[in-house]
């Protein structure tokens, strides 16, 4: 824990001292219409992110064992050479190639070629994920998990503080997941940990600083190597952990690449280019203010943090309890930000004169799509939630394996329900008493549906009805909950603009209210 003191007052310390030196060597990020910020900021802040991490791992960190491996005869490495050796080489490489690109703008290719040297110098030390029980497999997944994720904390760098805090959450989350059995790999975490926090000091908004590629591709690299020494503690079956626990460390810069992505290919722009069109900036066309904005980001990152630590400490029957929950809440905030339009409708080239526009057009913005997603995940979550209850102790691993040969027909059986009684035909903009008797009926003659199956696949042996009554209320008020938030989303945010006052006849100016209302 001393560590993180340590990296803190080093980041704290040389952060405003390159604020002062690029403001006289006029090192300044100005505002371009692909940029978030209005006024000339500080670059370079990732020097000071790289010193506060490079300097603590220099003293703890014995490099001759780096030395034997880059000597071994015949290309045979004898013995692995630590983490903290091999992640501070790559870190360092990473730095002058995102240093690089700060002074010179290199091309995306370019620089992609130099992390693909990195990734690959960290799979000839040794280190890799265990996904799979292909050596080949795992080191090519490796490979794309190191280059994918440094981009994704690159592409994250787009508001101030966003990519500082939620390297900072994916940090602490790592290093608690350490802490116990490889304490040695926790001081690491807690090093990058006090660097992030540090340099946020000067990057929350209003930053006085902006970190660059030089500090993003630090961070995102450090990260990924990090999380590569969870893999071997696992057993030869390979965990369910293994899996789970990676990505809900990096949920925010996963979710945040994934809709850009896919949104940016969907439009016909290029993928690498930036722009305003990240979650961030969509959280903030949405009503919330810039650091609104960040901070829905932080508490998605800290909350799948504890998430992960979570799952690491339980198996596999108890883990659903916070994975689902966190899936509903992906599956929710990205079906708010669907609605928000950041491109013009006319911009999806690449989609003209497609069969499949407007099925991909309704992917990209529609909320029924989202809606039948976060079904899924509400109506497996009740279920599960409701055996949980039912059945405690001991013999809840019996009931768990009927739990999931169940679970299919049991979702067929509630979605056939939900369509129909038309659960989804409104957009549940204005919630009526119609939309609730539609929603009461759908859940009602689903759990009746479930029962018919029930009895008819297995006989009702080895069920409770008991579970079916817990199930209906679960899946009751998670799904009015839910359309209820689109609703509340609507009001609190999307209608925060400049006031109208409307001066007509009775009849002509309640037409036109109603028209401002829908």
């Amino acid at each position: 824990m001393q560590t993180i003191l340590i990296s803190f007052i080093i980041s704290t310390i040389l952060t405003p001292i390159i604020i002062k030196i690029a403001h006289q060597r006029n090192w300044l990020a100005h505002p371009t219409k692909n940029r978030w910020h209005s006024k000339p900021t500080a670059l370079f802040g990732g020097i000071g992110i790289f010193l506060s991490i490079a300097i603590p791992m220099f003293w703890i960190t014995d490099l001759s064992e780096l030395f034997k491996m880059l000597n071994a005869q015949n290309g045979v490495v004898q013995q692995m050479p630590h983490l903290s050796a091999v992640l501070l080489a790559g870190m360092c490489f990473v730095f002058m190639l995102g240093l690089l690109d700060d002074f010179f703008q290199i091309r995306p290719h370019s620089k992609l070629v130099g992390q693909f040297i990195a990734a690959l110098f960290v799979t000839f030390a040794g280190y890799r994920l265990n996904w799979s029980l292909s050596l080949t497999l795992d080191t090519m997944l490796t490979i794309v998990w190191i280059v994918g994720m440094t981009n994704a904390f690159n592409l994250l760098d787009n508001m101030d503080g966003l990519c500082a805090g939620a390297g900072l959450s994916s940090a602490l989350a790592l290093a608690f997941l350490y802490q116990t059995h490889s304490p040695e790999i926790a001081m690491i975490a807690f090093i990058i940990a006090g660097a992030m926090g540090g340099f946020l000091v000067y990057n929350f908004n209003p930053a006085k600083i902006f970190m660059g590629d030089c500090g993003s591709l630090t961070i995102g690299f450090s990260l990924s190597v990090l999380i590569l020494y969870y893999s071997p503690r696992q057993d030869a079956n390979i965990s369910f952990a293994v899996y789970v626990v990676p990505v809900l460390i990096f949920i925010v810069p996963i979710i945040d690449t994934t809709l850009v992505t896919v949104v940016r290919i969907l439009s016909g722009r290029k993928a690498y280019i930036g722009g305003k069109d990240h979650t961030s900036h969509r959280l903030v066309l949405s009503g919330f203010s810039e650091r609104g904005a960040v901070l829905v980001l932080y508490g998605i990152g800290f909350i799948s943090g504890l998430a992960a630590l979570f799952v690491n400490t339980h198996d596999r029957f108890t883990s659903p309890v916070v994975i689902i929950p966190i899936l509903v809440i992906v599956v929710l905030l990205a079906g708010y930000l669907a609605q928000v339009r950041v491109y013009p409708e006319n911009e999806y080239c690449l989609l003209k004169g497609r069969r499949f526009t407007p099925f991909l057009e309704n992917l990209t913005h529609k909320r029924q799509i989202f809606l039948v997603l976060l079904d899924f995940c509400i109506i497996s979550f009740s279920y599960y939630l409701s055996y949980r209850i039912r059945f405690q102790g001991a013999n809840f691993s019996f009931y768990f394996q009927i739990f999931l040969q169940s679970l299919p027909p049991i979702i067929a059986a509630k979605f056939l329900a939900f369509f129909m009684t038309g659960v989804y035909k409104g957009m549940f903009k204005q919630i009526s008493i119609s939309d609730v008797r539609t929603l009461l009926n759908g859940t009602v003659l689903a759990s009746m549906i479930c029962i018919v199956v029930m009895t008819y696949i297995y006989r009702f042996e080895d069920f409770s009805k008991g579970i079916f009554i817990i199930d209906w209320f679960f899946t009751t008020g998670m799904v009015f909950g839910t359309r209820v938030s689109f609703r509340i989303f609507s009001d609190s945010l999307q209608r925060k603009n400049c006031a109208v006052i409307v001066f007509s006849y009775m009849v002509r100016g309640v037409a036109v209210k109603s028209f401002c209302v829908k």
